[in-house]
């Protein structure tokens, strides 16, 4: 069994999950951009190729890359009996409304014997010319009868890595909700990951992403108050880690403004060494920051003990990483530069080693912020993934990080 370890963001990153761009981006168009959360329509061939550097920067630092679409394929050939019951969820969750498309879906998924195909074609979104017996329905060909899944290529957000377990996570929108359906299945069909722990349920009824989950230690989560994470679902999170992890004894709850343009924590801060934080200075004015413990009633789980923290960002990242802290801010902190390359990702990097980080190349004032504090910065092209809104952090999922 693979078992998922990750206790911290800086560790030795020894293996990642991934999503290669695909037929997905094809499906987006102006009219549906709002609905699909995108600001504007990536270029298929050179986001393929930029995704496809990027995971070869972490093949070449000796970084194992496992990717959702073949982890899935893998999952339904255990047997036909767990594909009969994927193509149904499917199909259930589509969100289409009569019981005749319902019906003409799930014969056409049902038709398609390759599993990766099936797979793939989930992802990509399903027209009604795709069907059967398109040609006799008195309808638009071109309609989408399910929609695709454009935010896939971002595989930090349907799930997150918690210490020995994950939190399989209930998405803040009907379009990305279906995403964790594939984590869902992995987590617990797949002979190498249906061991794991899973933390938090895509059944519940607060939502919660992925970028909004930090490990700063063993001890310790960071997770965002944001437009896409509810302080309920981090209550419920916690109660289920303080019962069942043993190890997490605090939460630390950070509010950031629930916009667009700060979605996530990692969007704003992120952790890039054992002492060294990157992050955006737009969210100073409005942060605060909450205490989560374990109740006085240690046997029920379901009294937490919250207390906000008065105190500077430093001051509380010292307090708990025991170390002084020093604060980068992006774009060393000019506030025009910093406005546009927070908007392309300049906080969001992702840390593969201690001191050592990828990054968008687009964002030049905060990479070269970030050497002049000593970091090695590994520069990857961004200019069509960037147009989903997320970074080298959004489109990776750590399965394994060395302990520090």
């Amino acid at each position: 069994m693979s078992q998922v370890n990750v206790t911290n963001e800086i560790g030795k990153l020894k293996k990642v999950l991934l999503h290669r761009p695909g037929k997905e981006l094809l499906n987006l168009t102006p009219d549906t951009l709002e609905r699909l959360l995108f600001d504007d329509i990536p270029y298929l061939k050179d986001a393929i190729n930029e995704h496809n550097q990027f995971a070869n920067i972490l093949k070449e630092n000796g970084v194992e890359v496992v990717y959702l679409e073949d982890l899935m394929t893998e999952t339904l050939g255990q047997n036909e009996k767990i594909k009969e019951q994927f193509i149904r969820q499917f199909v259930n969750e589509a969100n289409i409304k009569t019981s005749k498309h319902k019906k003409e879906l799930y014969e056409f998924l049902k038709s398609i014997e390759d599993n990766k195909e099936l797979v793939l074609k989930t992802m990509e979104g399903v027209q009604i010319k795709d069907l059967k017996d398109y040609q006799r329905l008195n309808e638009d060909p071109n309609r989408l009868i399910a929609d695709p899944m454009p935010n896939l290529y971002f595989t930090r957000d349907p799930f997150a890595s918690i210490s020995d377990g994950i939190s399989l996570n209930k998405m803040y929108s009907i379009t990305r909700n279906r995403e964790t359906i594939y984590a869902e299945y992995i987590f617990k069909y797949h002979p190498e990951y249906n061991g794991n722990n899973i933390y938090y349920s895509r059944y519940n009824p607060y939502h919660i992403e992925g970028g909004d989950i930090l490990n700063l230690n063993e001890h310790t989560l960071a997770i965002g108050i944001s437009q896409r994470t509810q302080i309920e679902a981090i209550q419920k999170l916690a109660q289920n880690l303080f019962k069942d992890n043993r190890k997490i004894d605090t939460i630390l709850a950070f509010t950031i403004p629930e916009e667009r343009a700060f979605m996530h924590l990692d969007t704003v801060f992120t952790q890039i060494d054992y002492d060294k934080f990157t992050y955006y200075h737009g969210i100073m004015e409005t942060l605060h920051v909450f205490e989560i413990k374990e109740g006085d009633d240690p046997t029920t789980y379901e009294d937490l003990e919250i207390t906000e923290i008065d105190d500077t960002l430093e001051n509380i990242l010292e307090k708990y990483l025991e170390r002084q802290i020093t604060l980068i801010p992006c774009a060393g902190g000019d506030k025009i530069a910093a406005e546009r390359e927070q908007w392309n990702d300049g906080s969001n990097t992702l840390c593969i080693a201690p001191g050592t980080v990828i990054v968008y190349d687009r964002n030049n004032i905060t990479n070269e912020e970030l050497r002049k504090h000593g970091i090695k910065v590994i520069e990857m092209k961004g200019a069509e993934l960037s147009r989903g809104r997320g970074g080298p952090r959004c489109m990776s999922m750590p399965l394994e990080r060395e302990k520090i």
